[in-house]
């Protein structure tokens, strides 16, 4: 799966536990009618693939969902999803992707008009 959107928010990388587990948060706002602000987390070596990123920037986000259960103290069964990233790659903004466009001073204007001849569009 994948997610593309702006990048709003790169946290940074934290550390939990004896065993040294790292996680780095990013937040990407998708561009769409109604805009959703994805929490995308990476962790272990994945942390690092953020750091040639930067808030503002449009990317797509490889990623896979992971859902645990958990039971609590008083024996309820509790469940958490989460969106995990893998990989992530730079976009170029939708203008870059279009070819330039000549001046208006480019353009001659025509000159082999012909008054009399019929226009049979009704506008």
């Amino acid at each position: 799966m994948e997610v593309q959107g702006k990048i709003k928010m790169i946290g940074e990388t934290q550390t939990f536990g004896s065993n040294g587990f790292r996680k780095r948060e990013l937040v990407v706002t998708t561009e769409e009618q109604y805009p959703q602000h994805i929490l995308v987390e990476f962790v272990q070596d994945k942390t690092d693939l953020l750091n040639n990123f930067q808030v503002g920037q449009n990317v797509k986000v490889n990623i896979n969902l992971r859902g645990r259960e958990w039971v609590n103290p008083q024996g309820e069964t509790k469940y958490f999803n989460s969106v995990q990233g893998w990989r992530i790659e730079g976009l170029q903004a939708a203008a870059d992707n279009m070819p330039p466009v000549a001046p208006t001073e480019a353009f001659e204007p025509a000159t082999n008009l012909n008054e009399e001849d019929h226009d049979d569009l009704p506008f």
